[in-house]
């Protein structure tokens, strides 16, 4: 869509980008513990910690935001052939139900690849549902069957 645009998230776009974020949990079934307003307001605060190993890349349309990515960057422990280094995890991917099979999300896809590549990360992963699993693979990215993890901890509500 020409219409519309992807940038990096701004102050501005926080509290949209929060709103967006609440949306995306109470599509998928999740159940929140607060209404949107007060997450959003929350979530603004958050994305504004000028400390924080993230960043977003929203979609606009018009004034409008429409679609957010998360980058999230992690050091990684040196090693005797590249002491500095990082991996880099896409997280928070969501476009609005009524624009989504536009490219957008490709797009904001690029855009998070391109600032894994400015940072020169070794690699970037992502947590994928199901149904989005071939969306990624035609983004470049591959399933691959080392990837283990463990819950610690799980969020209330959480499945």
């Amino acid at each position: 869509m020409s219409d519309v645009t992807i940038r990096p998230g701004t102050d501005r776009d926080w509290a949209a980008v929060g709103g967006l974020r609440w949306d995306s949990l109470r599509e998928f079934g999740g159940e929140a513990l607060e209404d949107r307003e007060t997450f959003a307001e929350r979530f603004r605060a958050w994305a504004a910690d000028p400390g924080s190993a993230h960043e977003c890349f929203v979609a606009v349309q018009g004034d409008r935001v429409v679609g957010m990515m998360w980058l999230a960057v992690l050091r990684r422990v040196p090693s005797a052939r590249a002491f500095d280094r990082a991996s880099g995890d896409l997280q928070c991917a969501y476009v609005v139900p009524e624009l989504r099979n536009a490219g957008i999300g490709a797009r904001l896809v690029a855009a998070v690849l391109g600032r894994a590549s400015e940072q020169e990360l070794e690699r970037v992963t992502v947590h994928s549902s199901p149904l989005a699993v071939p969306f990624y693979e035609r983004n470049g990215f591959a399933v691959e069957d080392r990837m283990l993890h463990t819950y610690v901890h799980r969020p209330v509500g959480s499945r």
